[in-house]
């Protein structure tokens, strides 16, 4: 599993799946989807985080992002898309 995640800017941190976890909730939460479906949604668009952090040392944000984002497309295209509009304003 990775141990570290290479930010944007080029710095690292402790890889922490909880943040990932925590962001798909913020962003179900932001897209209306009822809290009963949250927890479902949460473990399976998380776990292709886990699975591209897998065999690697390191990991890029992007490349997480990126995976969460196709299992959300599949998943709740709802929550994908609350999740771009948050990065639209405020990750310029």
């Amino acid at each position: 599993m990775a141990t570290n995640v290479i930010k944007r800017n080029g710095s690292k941190e402790p890889f922490e799946a909880e943040k990932i976890k925590s962001s798909i909730r913020q962003a179900a939460t932001e897209a209306g989807v009822a809290a009963e479906r949250i927890d479902a949604i949460v473990m399976q668009a998380s776990q292709a985080a886990m699975d591209a952090a897998q065999n690697v040392e390191e990991i890029e944000t992007s490349v997480l992002r990126d995976k969460v984002l196709a299992a959300l497309d599949a998943l709740e295209p709802s929550i994908s898309e609350a999740w771009r509009n948050y990065d639209t304003k405020n990750k310029a």
